[in-house]
């Protein structure tokens, strides 16, 4: 066999099985450097083992006394407990299981269920057993490109009414701002310490208000309706005894065209859901052009074509400058030879353009980045990007 083989395992296999071709699966089992011979009977046997020992030497393969056992009964061989009596798993291989620590990451979990898949034949109802480990292996990569992806997050119309459901949960407001039955954006926020002391009818009006002050961008003077699992919100407006907070907080829901209406907490599950999260969290479809064009339709703002910023110019910079004034003197010849490129860049030689020069001067001397440097520094600086005659 070659030495420096890339498939060296899968080669040396190919050999052992070559060698052992007329005696494979009759009274032979190999595995890369791991030979079973099995027999009925010891009379049998002995003339296996004969077969086996001169196919070797036949083939210049030898075996090593040390790593030899002969006339077993029972015989440990790949993971497994071959015996007169059947098929066992290995004692050391349970023991090894017994002491596998609880696996914390997605390939522990793989590296464990491959080893019970290795013995799934000893195992009744292997896969229903293993279905929950399996289950851990997966991401919800479904169900997160789901809740991410255009067709659930809808782009909002502010030309149609819009639904919000509202939610609080223990530490945690949670809101969804709905389209025609589709998801806008989610959003959850933590309570603050003394929020947390709240009566619950103060936490669900807390909820309304803070999905009607983080939308208001979209709620504002379009038509909107809040459903909530608290049912006496639904006569807040119409409440004749209010606290200072509540009637800060009416003041605010006045500015809106709104209706509050109940809705159960079986039924508002995916604000319920957002209210229980233990973190702040806002997923938001952001508005794009189109909307902002609709919107600027909507309140007909006048619009200039003589404004200032229609009329803006790009102006070229002092290099494109430099380069067009180069080409127009006729009494400048490029050379490339003794071009000093050393510095890694090279000097921007100037033309005759007086008014070129005086713009290059007082960009150095007057620029808020250069601090009006004496005469001295302000030609140091200059001569690393441009020189001209009688420069100094």
């Amino acid at each position: 066999m070659s030495f420096g083989l890339t498939n060296a395992p899968a080669f040396f296999m190919y050999m052992m099985n070559s060698v052992f071709m007329n005696e494979l699966d009759k009274f032979v089992v190999v595995f890369i450097d791991d030979i079973l011979i099995y027999s009925k009977s010891e009379e049998e046997h002995e003339e296996h083992l004969r077969i086996v020992l001169t196919r070797l030497r036949e083939h210049k393969l030898y075996a090593k006394f040390s790593k030899c056992a002969f006339w077993l009964k029972e015989v440990s061989f790949l993971g497994h407990i071959l015996s007169e009596k059947g098929v066992a798993i290995d004692p050391s291989m349970v023991e090894s299981v017994l002491n596998w620590k609880q696996p914390e990451t997605v390939s522990e979990i793989w590296s464990f269920l491959g080893l019970a898949g290795y013995y799934r034949l000893f195992i009744k109802d292997f896969s229903k057993t293993a279905k929950p480990m399996t289950s851990l292996t997966k991401k919800n990569a479904n169900l997160k490109r789901s809740l991410t992806t255009a067709p659930v997050l809808a782009q909002p119309d502010v030309t149609k009414s819009f639904d919000v459901y509202c939610d609080a949960s223990g530490n945690v407001l949670g809101c969804v701002l709905m389209q025609e039955g589709r998801v806008v954006a989610y959003a959850s926020c933590q309570l603050r310490k003394h929020e947390a002391n709240y009566p619950t009818h103060d936490l669900e009006l807390a909820a309304v208000v803070h999905a009607l002050k983080i939308w208001r961008h979209y709620l504002l003077g379009n038509t909107c309706h809040i459903y909530t699992d608290h049912k006496s919100l639904k006569y807040i407006l119409t409440q004749p005894e209010l606290n200072m907070r509540q009637r800060r907080w009416l003041e605010l829901i006045k500015d809106y065209d709104l209706e509050i209406h109940y809705h159960p907490g079986k039924a508002n599950v995916v604000a319920d859901a957002l209210s229980r999260r233990a973190h702040c969290n806002v997923f938001e479809a952001r508005p794009t052009v189109r909307v902002l064009c609709c919107e600027i339709d909507e309140i007909e703002l006048p619009t200039e074509q003589l404004a200032e910023l229609y009329n803006l110019i790009i102006e070229p910079t002092i290099k494109e400058q430099i380069i067009t004034a180069q080409k127009q003197d006729k009494g400048m010849v490029f050379i490339h030879e003794g071009m000093d490129e050393k510095r890694g860049h090279a000097s921007h030689l100037m033309t005759r353009d007086m008014e070129l020069r005086k713009r290059i001067l007082d960009e150095a001397h007057t620029s808020m980045f250069t601090m009006h440097p004496g005469s001295n520094k302000m030609y140091q600086d200059l001569k690393q990007k441009f020189w001209w005659t009688r420069m100094k």
